[in-house]
């Protein structure tokens, strides 16, 4: 049998939309050897275990299962917010700053790449010096605070991300603009940078004075404390969520790193490694992480005025009779959209919170529909288009990776396969999440590969709080001294946090 290792694949369709957005495979994983080489962007993890390449009648007969079944109770326990700070976050890792000619002669990322990390230069872009559009000007000092736009109408106080004439945001990453929700998270991170700007300057700079590095600027300690406290959100935060407890306590440790030393924070990996800079496991990009796509929910409701609405449509986003029917991005923000983010993370009144759905093996229905600004003509049922893509890049199947890490696999009757046999990674990873715990966490082989790659890339990046500062705590102020949640990030930053009516 001939088997076509090509993960990028035209024949999935390419999106209409000529901006990079989510559907758009990312650099160097077109194509990842079964060998993982010294280089590259992305490897393997499990790269002992052979592939397991299904056909595309069985790939057609595990999506048909893969469809939300109308009327179950399938909300989990999750915010419905962190499921776009899954991906945002995703985007983080993945960004791509190359120029367009670094990407024609290094189509495969084999040199010229960007390490993963948790940096957010989604958000900073390539910085003031070379990306100043994104900037405020200053008079007589350097530029230290991001441009925020307007929303669309007359609407008074609502926010947007800055857009040019024909509407095209200028963002660090265009991918963080193509939906509603992760646009929004975009401006709340930007916002948030600005905020810290303000709190270190207030009061003849104090907070400044004593946080800043040798050699820092306001912006570059701006810099490091935004991203110090939202690389702690993610561990702390997210990451703590979605895998298994016992997981995460056995990758995270607290331990002296001398005798008599107090307890930091320390990464023990058993199965990740890497020789001469970090890489991108595919097991983890095409599979594990991908259990996001089993947590939206088929419609939000967005503020007191808008929704329930489902996140797109199947029609084209950038039709201008559709754009009021859905959360598709990629446009100015319609009047009355600002984002109530009570509705999506616990800010202490839950009255209206929204839940994502449990992590199972079911899509809702708008992402077995894709827009062709998404998917293009070719395959729009993105169950489809992820086990295509596990297939392409020779991923193995769940049951190996269950056994390589020393778990008893789920047997024929726990997986529910036509035709019994091996499952597909990434709906081995759902499957298990959702026989775990009901779907609340990841299972044991998800969080574990979820886990290693996240604490390996911040183990990894040598200007970490976890590389530089193991024992380091937040500094702002949250809910609980010395922690910092997403909510404690926007109840500081006070956007998307609606002023409640006075009592009367």
């Amino acid at each position: 049998m001939t088997v076509n290792m090509a993960g990028g694949g035209k024949s999935l369709g390419l999106p209409a939309s000529s901006i990079r957005n989510h559907a758009r495979v990312t650099r160097g994983l077109g194509y990842v050897p079964e060998s993982s080489l010294s280089i590259g962007l992305f490897g393997r993890m499990f790269r002992r275990l052979d592939p397991y390449i299904p056909d595309d009648t069985r790939i057609d007969a595990i999506a048909q299962l893969m469809s939300e079944p109308s009327g179950a109770a399938l909300d989990g326990k999750i915010p419905a917010g962190y499921t776009y700070v899954g991906q945002f976050i995703d985007h983080d890792i993945t960004f791509d700053p190359t120029s367009s000619l670094q990407r024609w002669n290094d189509p495969d990322a084999l040199v010229n790449f960007r390490t993963p990390r948790f940096d957010l230069d989604s958000v900073y872009g390539r910085g003031p010096a070379d990306q100043p559009y994104l900037y405020q000007k200053s008079r007589g000092a350097e530029p230290h605070q991001f441009v925020i736009g307007k929303a669309k109408g007359e609407a008074k106080a609502e926010l947007d991300l800055p857009r040019d004439p024909r509407g095209v945001a200028l963002i660090g990453d265009p991918r963080n603009d193509e939906n509603v929700f992760v646009s929004q998270l975009q401006l709340t991170f930007m916002l948030f940078h600005n905020k810290v700007c303000d709190w270190l300057t207030a009061d003849s700079a104090a907070e400044y004075e004593r946080h800043r590095r040798a050699d820092e600027g306001v912006f570059d300690c701006a810099q490091r404390l935004v991203r110090w406290h939202y690389q702690w959100i993610v561990v702390h935060d997210f990451l703590k969520r979605i895998v298994d407890a016992a997981t995460y306590k056995d990758v995270l440790r607290n331990e002296p790193l001398i005798p008599q030393g107090d307890p930091v924070e320390q990464v023990k990996l058993r199965f990740f490694a890497w020789q001469h800079r970090f890489f991108m496991p595919v097991e983890f990009a095409v599979a594990a992480f991908r259990f996001g796509h089993s947590m939206v929910r088929p419609t939000y409701t967005l503020n007191s005025k808008v929704g329930p609405l489902p996140i797109f449509t199947p029609e084209s986003a950038s039709n201008r009779y559709n754009e009021l029917r859905h959360f598709g991005g990629f446009r100015r923000l319609p009047t009355n959209w600002q984002i109530d983010w009570k509705r999506f993370f616990d800010l202490g009144d839950t009255t209206h919170l929204q839940h994502a759905r449990k992590i199972d093996r079911y899509l809702a229905p708008p992402l077995l529909h894709l827009p062709p600004d998404q998917a293009g003509g070719a395959v729009a049922n993105l169950a489809r288009r992820n086990l295509t893509r596990g297939a392409r890049l020779g991923l193995p199947s769940g049951q190996q990776v269950a056994l390589a890490i020393g778990a008893e696999p789920l047997d024929d009757e726990d997986l529910d396969l036509p035709g019994k046999g091996p499952a597909p990674l990434w709906y081995y990873v759902l499957r298990e999440a959702e026989l775990h715990d009901g779907g609340r966490t990841l299972g044991t082989v998800g969080s574990r590969i979820v886990t290693e790659v996240f604490l390996g890339m911040l183990s990894a990046d040598p200007s970490s709080y976890l590389s530089t500062a193991p024992g380091w705590r937040p500094v702002l102020c949250g809910a609980r001294a010395g922690e910092f949640t997403m909510a404690d990030l926007i109840n500081f930053t006070g956007f998307g946090v609606p002023m409640q009516p006075p009592l009367r």
